[in-house]
C-alpha cells in the first residue's frame, strides 16, 4: 500500500471550497433574523396605533394621528441600514361608537440588507404586513 505524501495544503483547499457556503450561510441566517425582527416591530406599531385610536375620550384620534403614531414607532424600531422606506398606515372604521371596531394596517417594502445583489433571484424585497384590529372602548 502506498501512502500519500504532500497533504500538507489539503485543508487549506478544503476550507477555500467550503468558505463560500458558510459565509452564504451565516449572512442568510443573519438577514432573515433581521426580516423577523423588522415584521415583529410593523406588527407592534399597528397594535400600538390601534391602542390609540380606540381609547375613548371627547374628541376621537383621528388617521393622521394614527399614521403619526405608527411612523414614530417605526422609525425608533426599524431596522434599515440607511435606507428611507417608511411603512404605509391605513386606520379604518367601522364606526365611532363603543364597540365598533378599528382596523390597522400597516405594509412595509422590506429590502434586504446584508446579502442585497448576491443572488439576483432573491434580491429585491419582500412586502411585510400588520394587521391590528379592536373595539372602540
Amino acid at each position: 500500500m502506498k501512502k500519500f505524501r504532500d497533504q500538507k495544503g489539503v485543508a487549506a483547499v478544503e476550507f477555500a471550497i467550503i468558505l463560500p457556503v458558510l459565509i452564504f450561510l451565516i449572512f442568510g441566517i443573519i438577514e432573515f433574523s433581521l426580516l423577523l425582527y423588522d415584521k415583529q416591530v410593523i406588527t407592534n406599531a399597528s397594535r400600538e396605533g390601534a391602542r390609540a385610536g380606540i381609547v375613548w375620550k371627547e374628541d376621537r384620534v383621528s388617521a393622521d394621528e394614527i399614521i403619526a403614531i405608527v411612523n414614530n414607532y417605526c422609525s425608533n424600531y426599524l431596522i434599515t441600514f440607511g435606507t428611507n422606506n417608511p411603512p404605509t398606515t391605513t386606520p379604518e372604521w367601522t364606526g365611532e361608537e363603543s364597540g365598533d371596531e378599528l382596523t390597522v394596517t400597516v405594509t412595509y417594502d422590506y429590502d434586504f440588507l446584508v446579502l442585497p445583489n448576491f443572488i439576483a433571484g432573491l434580491t429585491g424585497g419582500r412586502t411585510l404586513s400588520a394587521v391590528t384590529v379592536m373595539r372602540m372602548e
